[in-house]
């Protein structure tokens, strides 16, 4: 037997009814688009400034080493960029930037590890975590002096050491002005950078993790190699990039170190753009900030990628 369904009643006159204007629904936008038209609009004055002083920049820098001074299109500087002198300093800037980004991760690494076992707002884990982002951000000028005055040719640890048990730090040459001397003030504010990127991926582990391992009868050393290894390997590498990164492009420090030279990529734009012609090639300024985009395009990639693959562990 099949019931028909009842029919609709509407309650109340359709003339009853509100009229709406027709503007109030058609015309003005649905409440989420002006939501998302306001968070785009907040993000203006960061978006300005971006193309003020980072795209703009950028992009005239790189334009520039694809011309000669009368506008001419040229490939001579691309070309330059494979001549022995500049291989040179890229090769000095990577393995400067290797060495300590390795340095800096492990300590720093092993640092976050200690930390662990303190609270975590306890005043050792803060003191730490404030001198952390103090010393990352203090490099250029002021740590070049730091370490002249210190371990320099005339510097107080140099003195002391000459003057008290006859050991002389220079006797083999002046390291510290040289592309060596620029490993210890890298890893200087190598380490805390460390700090800062890697505790919270270790603050990220969870407990119940090493419960389940304890319960299968695992040892605290299977739980590190087998459970906390590999979901920390990605943050680890991906800030042992960030590291690499902020080495490359470091300069402040450098030159105020290295005052004779062009050992590494930066000091070889400063001269680029200070002297007239490098290595017999206009605008070679320009193909150098090129080479070094692409390798911190490169390496800020793999840096992204590393992290959303971190961030999957910390939900």
């Amino acid at each position: 037997m099949t019931v028909a369904p009842a029919p609709v009643v509407l309650n109340g006159d359709a003339e009853a009814q509100p009229r709406r204007h027709p503007l109030t629904e058609s015309a003005l936008p649905p409440r989420r688009t002006r939501k998302r038209l306001a968070k785009y609009l907040g993000l203006t004055p960061f978006a300005i400034y971006v193309l003020v002083f980072l795209a703009i920049p950028t992009l005239l820098a790189v334009s520039t080493g694809f011309f000669t001074s009368t506008g001419a299109f040229t490939m001579a500087n691309i070309v330059g960029l494979f001549d022995p002198a500049i291989l040179t300093t890229f090769f000095s800037s990577f393995w400067v930037s290797a060495v300590t980004a390795v340095v800096g991760a492990v300590v720093g690494a092993l640092v976050c590890y200690a930390l662990l076992g303190t609270k975590a707002e306890g005043a050792l884990r803060s003191t730490i975590d404030s001198a952390s982002s103090v010393l990352a951000q203090f490099g250029g000028i002021m740590l070049a002096f730091a370490f002249i005055a210190t371990i320099g040719i005339q510097g107080m640890v140099t003195l002391f050491l000459k003057n008290t048990f006859g050991i002389d730090i220079f006797a083999n040459g002046v390291w510290l002005y040289q592309v060596p001397g620029l490993l210890l003030p890298y890893i200087y504010f190598q380490v805390p950078l460390m700090i800062i990127t890697f505790m919270p991926a270790l603050e990220g582990l969870k407990p119940q993790w090493a419960e389940a391992n304890a319960t299968l009868g695992g040892t605290r050393f299977t739980y590190w190699t087998r459970v906390a290894a590999p979901v920390l390997a990605p943050s680890f590498f991906g800030s042992l990039l960030l590291l690499f990164a902020n080495a490359f492009s470091s300069y402040a420090t450098a030159a105020a170190l290295i005052s004779q030279g062009s050992q590494i990529v930066p000091l070889q734009i400063r001269t680029a753009l200070i002297s007239e012609t490098v290595l017999g090639r206009e605008n070679m300024a320009g193909a150098l900030a090129l080479g070094m985009i692409i390798v911190m395009i490169i390496v800020m990639t793999g840096y992204s990628a590393l992290q959303s693959r971190t961030a999957r562990w910390q939900k």
